[in-house]
């Protein structure tokens, strides 16, 4: 029983370019909101949440949906396949919107205004938030005489969500599809170190385009230089995933290896529920999932402005170090997890993270920025450690033919926290201050999760019983 790498990187493409996506949008599009269209935190943060709203009803559906789809190319490839060619068309339309709105920006003075906010934030901060508040005032006053971009954008935003939800629940539901369980948490280890492969790539996109030095930047290319990447996954993944019969070799393995329950099938919906302490775990378990997901999005969704217009650091350079982090901490965190449990090992991230977010909230505009380096790298292999195991603890509940059912499970409970993160912590921010509220706000959600997390019995791996010594000697198992 040994992990098929080089398969589980092939299906991992899909996740590669929905990654690219998300770390694009997150780093663009409160920029655009803020600095843009003028909207405050409050209202910034609620069109941030948009893309869960869909989530929450979206990827259940399309995750059931594509439990029952049967087509040549497999159950899930078809949803990734035309997802992602409208995900891209919409997210290059949306900058053409966007350049809409700031053609009848920077024809004012507010450029001027902003660079002379930049040169006295570092001697008069009070006098540069004002000023910061006066550039916001004139921007929305634009965006207000003139609504239809400000509609147009929202209007695109939608479609660009849209197809994005079309595929994501399905795109995650094939690693199971074509995984025994007790290995599933050593290749989401895998699927995750291809996304975060995605999401570094579009960080250093970022860096070239220089997205957090202009505010008032046109996004056409990056968007085009993103979008490229995104088609460039999507050509691996549907020219060398070979769904069906990887599919089917995991279910005649599991069979073999007699890892299924003979209630188990796919047919397994209705024969077996499951148990009450089984539901009870799964109840804490998305607990959990939804917590740590209020305190991470809040930090991540706005990370671009608070870094960009608090700190004046460079927001891809601080990312692409919790990304690194978090690539080097995958496998290691595979393996342990699989030692040691998903459960003790998600905990032990739980803190790294908390930590991580609770040490930030001290840095200064005045800190060297080199030092956000180990603090990022922190949280990213914190992150990556609850990541690569809590979808797997979700997933080891689903019976047979449901797993699209349960990823669908994972992404309400995630999706419905991200609902929550950025509209609460943005009025917290508009209420009390961006300064003192962003890092605390995470922390604090983090730590509540351990406490959920804490209490859940279900959804370790249940381990194969060795057939022989040679595979007592295999410590890839």
């Amino acid at each position: 029983m040994k992990l098929n790498y080089k398969r589980v990187l092939l299906v991992g493409s899909a996740f590669f370019l929905i990654s690219a996506f998300w770390q694009a949008y997150d780093a663009i599009i409160p920029l655009i909101l803020t600095n843009h269209f003028g909207l405050p935190q409050s209202i910034s943060g609620a069109v941030m949440s948009i893309d869960n709203v869909l989530a929450v009803f979206m990827l259940p559906l399309f995750g059931a949906l594509s439990d029952k789809v049967n087509t040549r190319y497999g159950k899930r490839t078809p949803f990734v396949f035309w997802g992602c060619i409208g995900a891209v068309i919409a997210f290059v339309v949306l900058t053409l919107v966007d350049n809409w709105q700031l053609a009848q920006v920077v024809v004012t003075d507010i450029p001027d205004l902003h660079a002379a906010m930049k040169a006295l934030s570092e001697t008069d901060p009070a006098a540069a938030a004002d000023m910061a508040e006066q550039i916001r005032q004139k921007t929305i006053e634009i965006t207000l005489a003139n609504p239809w971009p400000l509609v147009g954008f929202i209007a695109t935003l939608l479609a660009v969500l849209s197809a994005m939800a079309t595929f994501r629940s399905p795109a995650v539901a094939l690693m199971p599809d074509v995984t025994i369980k007790p290995l599933r948490s050593k290749a989401n280890a895998i699927i995750n170190l291809t996304g975060t492969a995605g999401g570094i790539i579009v960080l250093a996109l970022g860096s070239v385009f220089a997205t957090s030095k202009n505010v008032f930047m046109q996004y056409t290319g990056y968007v085009l230089a993103v979008c490229y990447v995104m088609i460039a996954g999507l050509y691996i993944f549907f020219w060398f995933v070979k769904e069906k019969k990887w599919a089917a070799e995991m279910e005649e393995e599991t069979r073999r290896l007699g890892l299924e329950d003979a209630t188990e099938g796919e047919n397994a919906e209705e024969q077996r529920k499951l148990s009450k302490p089984e539901l009870i775990s799964l109840m804490l378990i998305l607990a959990s999932v939804a917590l740590w997901y209020i305190g991470y999005n809040s930090i991540t969704s706005k990370y671009s402005v608070y870094a960009t217009n608090i700190l004046g650091f460079d927001f891809n350079l601080t990312l692409i170090v919790a990304q690194a982090a978090a690539i080097v901490a995958y496998i290691p965190v595979g393996i342990i997890s699989s030692k040691f449990g998903r459960r003790k090992t998600i905990l032990a991230g739980i803190i790294m993270l908390a930590a991580a977010f609770t040490i930030g909230h001290f840095i200064q505009p005045t800190t060297p920025a080199w030092i956000m380096f180990p603090i990022f790298s922190l949280a990213g292999i914190g992150w990556a450690t609850i990541n690569v195991n809590s979808f797997p603890m979700v997933v080891e509940l689903a019976k047979g033919g449901n797993v699209g059912k349960y990823t669908g499970y994972y992404y309400t409970a995630s999706m419905s926290a991200q609902i929550v993160a950025p509209i609460v912590s943005g009025v917290l921010y508009d209420l009390i201050g961006m300064r003192q509220v962003f890092f605390l706000f995470g922390a604090a959600f983090v730590v509540f999760s351990f406490i959920t997390m804490f209490f859940v019995k279900h959804g370790d791996a249940k381990p194969a019983p060795k057939k022989s010594v040679l595979e007592n000697l295999d410590v890839d198992d």
